[in-house]
């Protein structure tokens, strides 16, 4: 998919509409630089990136809430004049710029909320949770729950800190290695449909582990069998002793009414202890996560952060979307852990409900055996009896609990070990994909440095995870930003190669960190090699001289002249 277009509107008042073309698309700030009272940084050009990026299923905020714009009240400006005039953004991607009748992707959305929030496909109105699995069904021809549509589509839009630093790690901090596995091997065009399920076994394992870590703490597993056949032993000897009394009828019957009751009683008890551990668990797993979250004076910190930027004016002010982002990911998981807790509450009250009445059954016979005058040494006898087989109840619920724990991570573990077993009977096939992207790779970046950046598979205990190896050691800034590049444009190759779906489209911000010289290879001759769309936010005066910026230019900004003309 190519871009097509993207429209700004304010009702039935078009505001900007925005056409792109094949090959180098630049966002061009006309803003002179030398004039000190001037400045390139709150124009809208790296806005537009962020307004496609919010076309294809992201949050939006950085649209309001970004370094472009100097200070709260020009964020508060910007978000006013999107909200308060319903502005809605429209962005059309087509399968083939050149074929008048190509298919294509007609995506709306605008700021607000509720019943009047705009978020279509195709003239179809779509939920938050529909909405970018619907973009990954039409785009990428998948329904996989993993990789999501944003990650997919992670290194496409390259306008945040952490996909501008890195060239493969391009999520969030947190994310886990099995959430890479699962990117990376999308990416190499190979079938990942367990990854999410590998993702929720791995999350299983842990909480059985943290059982199985609790439970150690009473007693071992062996312990408890050793005791269980002692216990066992001095039941038995007691029982005959017991039968060796001659009792009447009714005694003998009241008598296995009460043990029947005492039996109840240990076996619920226990197994209300089984479930408050299991809720105390959740509870414990909730307070870790609740100290993950963030809690920090945001506006002592953007006071900090202002006092950077005017000593760094290109410093990423990614904090506080950092921390919401980070905030939202530990809420999605206390959710996940906390659906159990109502379930547990309930069976946990039924269980006190029937100790209870047996525990008046309990009290009811006692009294009855009481009155018949039983003999003494029967009575120590069976109280002898009675504590043995709570003895007995509590170690076998421990037992069953053990042998339950065990079982289930090794029914989850054999799950796992098939799992992975399916992805490394891929490993030629991985190694196939990496050779031919490779190819391009190696051959772009030698083009740009006179060095083969090489990408290679590694496989550890969880999974594989893709990382790119250099010549010359560590990279600077620059040339980081043009293995970025050289990676961009050679994954497209690769795609076509192989016949996989993906976005024709790459988006850089800061692109003036590269060398000049390397600027001049990417946009004279290698991105012509490449059919894709390479859209830039550039500073008018900070590219090579050499480059004919009419010639690529799609937009053209300026102070007077500013994205959303306000």
């Amino acid at each position: 998919m190519f871009l097509k277009s993207l429209k700004i509107e304010n009702g039935e008042s078009l505001i900007r509409e925005i056409p792109f073309h094949s090959g180098i698309n630049l966002i061009v700030d006309e803003t002179n630089t030398s004039d000190r009272k001037q400045s390139g940084n709150n124009v809208g050009k790296t806005t537009v990136l962020r307004l496609i990026d919010y076309c294809l299923a992201g949050k939006g905020e950085n649209i309001y809430k970004d370094p472009e714009f100097k200070d709260k009240s020009n964020n508060q400006i910007i978000e006013n004049f999107l909200k308060g005039n319903n502005i809605i953004i429209t962005l059309i991607l087509k399968e083939d710029l050149e074929i008048t009748l190509s298919k294509e992707i007609v995506i709306r959305r605008n700021f607000l909320s509720r019943k009047e929030k705009i978020q279509e496909i195709n003239g179809e109105e779509y939920g938050n949770d529909e909405f970018p699995k619907k973009l990954k069904e039409l785009i990428f021809n998948s329904s996989s729950q993993k990789p999501t549509f944003r990650q997919i589509i992670s290194k496409n839009i390259r306008d945040e800190k952490n996909r501008l630093r890195n060239t493969v790690k391009v999520l969030h901090p947190t994310t886990t290695m099995e959430e890479y596995e699962a990117l990376y091997l999308f990416w190499l065009g190979i079938n990942s449909d367990n990854s999410d399920r590998k993702q929720k076994i791995l999350a299983q394992i842990k909480i059985e582990q943290n059982l199985q870590k609790r439970l150690r703490k009473e007693s071992n597993y062996s312990r408890i069998e050793q005791a269980l056949i002692i216990i066992n032993r001095n039941i038995a000897e007691l029982e005959e002793k017991r039968k060796s009394f001659n009792l009447n009828e009714n005694y003998e019957r009241d008598l296995e009414e009460l043990n029947f009751s005492k039996k109840e009683i240990n076996k619920l008890s226990t197994q209300i202890s089984q479930l408050e551990l299991r809720k105390e668990l959740i509870l414990e797993s909730k307070s870790e996560l609740e100290k993950e979250i963030v809690e920090v004076n945001i506006s002592q910190v953007q006071s900090l952060y202002n006092e950077a930027k005017a000593l760094i004016p290109n410093l990423q002010k990614s904090f506080e979307d950092t921390l919401i982002f980070h905030n939202q990911m530990i809420q999605q998981r206390l959710d996940f852990i906390l659906k159990e807790l109502p379930e547990l509450d309930e069976d946990i009250k039924e269980l006190k409900r029937l100790l209870d009445a047996f525990r008046e059954k309990e009290k009811s016979y006692t009294i009855i055996l009481q009155k018949t005058g039983a003999l003494d040494e029967l009575q120590k006898t069976i109280e002898g009896l009675n504590r043995l087989y709570e003895q007995r109840g509590n170690l076998e619920e421990q037992k069953r609990m053990w042998d339950a724990t065990i079982s289930t991570q090794k029914a989850l573990t054999n799950e796992l070990d098939s799992i992975n077993a399916g992805i490394d009977s891929k490993d030629e096939l991985i190694n196939e994909r990496i050779t031919i992207f490779n190819k391009y790779f190696s051959e772009i970046s030698s083009r740009l440095y006179n060095e083969q950046f090489i990408l290679s598979a590694d496989k550890n205990d969880r999974g594989y995870e893709l990382n790119i190896s250099s010549i010359s050691g560590n990279l600077g800034t620059g040339k980081k930003k043009g293995q970025i590049a050289a990676f961009d444009l050679a994954y497209i190759l690769f795609a076509q190669e192989i016949e996989i779906d993906h976005l024709h489209f790459i988006m850089h911000d800061q692109i003036e960190n590269v060398h000049d010289n390397q600027i001049t290879s990417l946009l004279t001759e290698i991105i012509s090699g490449v059919n894709c769309q390479y859209i830039l936010p550039v500073l008018n005066d900070k590219l090579p001289t050499d480059i004919d910026i009419d010639q690529y230019k799609t937009l053209s900004l300026s102070q007077s002249d500013k994205l959303f003309k306000i």
